[in-house]
């Protein structure tokens, strides 16, 4: 949370300074702004910081070379869309006769350029995470023994699931996730494409087999995606979110594809033939866009394929974005018990609204990086105590 209000204050005092160069007085920019944060997570928070009014000392320029300064030094995250987006919202509004629209233009501009230029900087997986990958041979053989094991939430029953696999994975890459799901009561439904080569060309058949089980089930369809099936999911999201109930990635790069560092964009490209960039211009583009259902992306920090920063997506823009961390690798994401309770127990909440509660939900817990980054020895006897 310090961090967080670090780079908050700085950016509140910009986009005050911003909303009055359209000539609004103190007291309407302060309600412009805290309008503008609307449903964000630390909307408190943001409000509070708002009441100090020596948050309009300096001139816009000033402030926003000190707010870029404070990302910078936090370096590269996704979270930075929500700033550019409430900036955008602001530089919206039509000046008053008094203001002028320029100044929030090239401000939005600006900021929004430079945030691009720290993005660029997430690098590739070090090689020890690559060499951890190997791991993922245990994690799936170790499945078979443990998966009788996993603690079973049952959910409301029929409520359908889309799966996808992952690049170079078939519908067998999610056999362990989608046993699961049915276990606890969800209908779930394979993609029927056969190997995931993150080809555009298969998407509108996933969107014919999104309307036909929309139609089936006459209600909203889940979409889980690992690795590059989430790519999939993201983007069918976008299109329909009239017909989406929400989305999951596992493993998932959601954003900064064009510019990720990694061995995965390189093989893509070897067996496409063309740079990801000339091919799929459009693809890429609707990947960078938030769809309007509830997200949960799943990531790990040892992930030896992927960047797991471009695994996350923007948690600070609304309530209904997550991001949850678990311990493993990224080819072992689908024989992963964490996954799969993760899995589970987040289409069940954001369906009926209730967390799974008990003493069992409690020691799921211990099996989450989460868990571990609490101090003291309060995290175990909260496990027995509330």
């Amino acid at each position: 949370m310090e961090n967080n209000k670090t780079l908050y204050t700085s950016f509140t005092k910009l986009a005050l300074k911003v909303a009055m160069s359209k000539g609004m007085t103190l007291k309407k920019a302060k309600e412009t702004v805290i309008q503008k944060f609307e449903l964000h997570p630390f909307e408190k928070m943001i409000i509070s910081l708002i009441d100090e009014r020596k948050l309009i000392e300096k001139d816009v320029n000033t402030l926003l070379d000190e707010c870029i300064s404070v990302c910078e030094d936090f370096g590269p995250d996704r979270d930075y869309v929500t700033l550019i987006i409430v900036l955008k919202r602001i530089s919206e509004i039509n000046a008053t006769k008094t203001g002028t629209n320029e100044v929030a233009k090239l401000t939005l501009k600006t900021f929004t350029v430079k945030v691009d230029e720290i993005n660029r900087k997430i690098e590739s997986p070090p090689l020890f995470n690559v060499l951890l990958e190997t791991r993922s041979a245990i994690e799936w053989f170790t499945m078979f023994g443990i998966y009788p094991f996993i603690p079973k939430h049952k959910v409301t029953k029929n409520k359908p699931v889309l799966l996808m696999p992952p690049y170079l994975g078939n519908d067998l890459s999610t056999t362990f996730v989608r046993n699961y799901l049915k276990s606890v009561g969800f209908e779930t439904y394979k993609w029927d494409l056969g190997v995931n080569m993150i080809n555009s060309k298969s998407l509108p058949k996933l969107i014919e087999k999104l309307d036909e089980i929309y139609e089936k089930h006459q209600e909203k369809v889940s979409l889980v995606g690992w690795s590059g099936g989430g790519i999939f999911a993201k983007i069918i999201a976008n299109r329909h979110p009239d017909k989406v109930e929400q989305l999951i990635t596992i493993g998932s790069p959601v954003w900064g594809v064009e510019n990720m560092k990694t061995p995965v964009i390189r093989s893509l490209e070897f067996l496409r033939g063309k740079k990801l960039r000339e091919r799929n211009a459009k693809f890429i583009k609707e990947l960078e866009e938030i769809p309007k259902v509830p997200i949960t992306c799943i990531y790990t920090k040892t992930d030896g394929l992927l960047p797991w920063k471009h695994c996350m997506e923007a948690e600070t823009l609304r309530k209904d974005i997550k991001n949850i961390e678990v311990f493993g690798s990224h080819c072992g994401m689908g024989a992963n018990a964490s996954v799969l309770l993760t899995v589970a127990n987040t289409l069940n909440t954001n369906i009926t609204g209730k967390k799974p509660k008990g003493i069992t939900s409690k020691i799921e817990s211990l099996f989450f990086p989460k868990f571990w980054e609490k101090k003291g020895a309060e995290k175990f006897t909260n496990l027995f105590f509330n």
